[in-house]
């Protein structure tokens, strides 16, 4: 089982990404399940939530403290004690940055780093900063747990080519760095 814990600020799509994200490994025969966690629920406050994959049943329903891979879709959270907290040694952070990785405040032990301007392409792809299925392009490349052909579809269903096209860039874009 991977468990990916995502950050974000209410309104940038965090919810909706982790649904589509479910949706797509169900599909493929997988298991999947998504919980979200709310503070004072505004937008712009800080959010996240909690993500399992398994190609087994999923029986675990707890918050997840030691997350294998860390999806930022927003820099500005870095600074926050609890962004990073409890990652495992040799995880990943898929972050949506202009940011060198020295300049992420990345923990001792990260195993890689994947950094995406998803911000830019999202703003392009359809004028909107909501950098959810651009960050879940940079995922879906970034790790072999989601069937891009699946998730891709369940993005155009969901909200269109123009946020296809998002998850497409980032796809191509992402650059990871080996740490």
């Amino acid at each position: 089982m991977i468990e990916i814990r995502l950050h974000g600020r209410g309104g940038q799509g965090l919810v909706k990404a982790s649904h589509m994200a479910v949706a797509s490994v169900v599909e493929s025969g997988d298991y999947a399940h998504f919980i979200p966690s709310f503070g004072v629920e505004r937008k712009g406050s800080p959010v996240f939530g909690y993500l399992r994959v398994s190609k087994e049943p999923i029986r675990r329903k707890t918050q997840i403290y030691h997350p294998d891979i860390l999806v930022i879709l927003d820099d500005t959270l870095i600074h926050l004690p609890e962004t990073y907290d409890g990652l495992k040694e040799g995880g990943i952070v898929v972050i949506n940055s202009t940011k060198k990785p020295e300049e992420l405040n990345l923990p001792e032990g990260t195993g890689m780093v994947a950094v995406v301007d998803a911000t830019r392409i999202c703003l392009e792809s359809f004028g909107r900063f909501i950098p959810n299925t651009a960050m879940l392009g940079a995922l879906c490349k970034v790790t072999d747990y989601f069937d891009k052909e699946m998730l891709f579809r369940h993005i155009v269903e969901m909200f269109g080519e123009a946020n296809l096209k998002a998850a497409q860039e980032s796809y191509d874009s992402v650059v990871c760095y080996e740490l």
